[in-house]
């Protein structure tokens, strides 16, 4: 499984950001799909993922970026979206696209989010 990330890049504060993940798979395979992201000196923490088949999706954020950020998927085209709005520098990291099947964890390349103040 390939996951391949992009969309990162410098923003101010208060900018928005999308990122894209596209896998080589159809993702409706995969239990879950989202997005994680490490600061310096942190550990990797989830900010959102979805779960669900074609007819319904559960949508799941870490507290600190609901009404924030927006997870979305386009199941034609294999591809994870993260809608980043009201960015502020604390959520700078780099960020890493996540697949789920199982206990099998596939991730991406990781892409660098960085917000200035």
């Amino acid at each position: 499984v390939q996951l391949q990330a992009s969309g990162g890049g410098l923003v101010q504060a208060g900018g928005s950001l999308r990122l894209s993940c596209a896998a080589n798979r159809h993702i409706l395979t995969f239990n879950h799909v989202g997005w994680y992201r490490q600061a310096p000196g942190k550990q990797r923490e989830l900010v959102a993922d979805i779960s669900g088949g074609r007819a319904y999706s559960n949508y799941n954020y870490a507290d600190h970026v609901k009404g924030r950020f927006t997870i979305s998927r386009d199941v034609a085209k294999n591809t994870v979206y993260l809608q980043m709005n009201l960015l502020e520098p604390e959520d700078t990291a780099v960020y890493y696209c996540n697949a789920q099947q199982g206990r099998l964890n596939f991730w991406g390349q990781g892409t660098q989010v960085t917000v200035s103040s």
